[in-house]
């Protein structure tokens, strides 16, 4: 009898016919229908399950364990990874010109939660996106949207940096945009080195921002606005 395609290596034919990377930092979301997404939740909750066995937790009886697998298959695919399943966005763009056209900076801040690609740790903390409007501005809430669609996949702090700067850019249709995130990652704190107080920080800096005068006044802001920020 011949084998039945699991949804994922039928998702995953599709995406390798089209040519298109799939990598974890990736967005699929063209390649997977909402009916699909409820199937593949179903098709990582046994393997879930698996992992549960082979960890020899007793998940018939356990009632800590039972459900397990259901509820890490949904929290995956449908919370920390749903930036890879879900569409990107909508941003509605709005003209900046006459006399009443904003030529000045904007600081917009917004906490964030990702995954780290190499341990699937946490990645907890607060992004500061700089823009310089040309004629076009988008809503406050869609920056905090667009780095949030950004981070919620498997990903390293400095892709992160990288993908909500070009999605801005793409947003906006301006070049002046900069990028600061502070982050604490589960991989050193809850692994390895074990390290409860580190942070990292990143910084992409594109057009304008790389004058120094520009620089410094986006820096003055962030110090301004992260007195009132738990990662301060």
């Amino acid at each position: 009898m011949e084998k039945t395609s699991s949804i994922s290596e039928i998702i995953r034919k599709r995406i390798n016919n089209e040519g298109v990377r799939y990598y974890s930092n990736d967005n699929i979301s063209k390649f997977i229908s909402e009916e699909e997404l409820n199937d593949l939740v179903n098709e990582v909750t046994e393997k879930f399950e698996s992992v549960i066995d082979s960890l020899i937790i007793d998940r018939e009886n356990d009632p800590n364990a039972n459900e397990t697998g259901k509820r890490l298959a949904k929290m995956f695919i449908n919370e920390l990874f749903e930036g890879r399943y879900k569409p990107e966005p909508k941003v509605t763009a709005f003209p900046n010109t006459g006399d009443d056209a904003y030529t000045g900076m904007l600081v917009v801040r917004c906490e964030l939660k990702s995954v780290c690609s190499h341990h699937w740790q946490p990645v907890v903390g607060t992004a500061y996106i700089g823009v310089i409007p040309s004629e076009k501005v988008i809503g406050l809430s869609k920056y905090i949207r667009i780095a949030q669609h950004c981070a919620r996949r498997g990903t390293l702090q400095e892709q992160l940096c990288n993908d909500i700067v070009r999605k801005i850019q793409e947003a906006t249709k301006t070049e002046h945009v900069a990028v600061y995130i502070q982050a604490t990652h589960g991989c050193c704190e809850n692994r390895g080195v074990m390290a409860n107080n580190s942070l990292t920080q990143t910084t992409i800096l594109k057009g304008h921002f790389q004058k120094d005068d520009v620089k410094k006044e986006f820096f003055d802001n962030i110090r301004i606005q992260s007195l009132g920020s738990k990662y301060g």
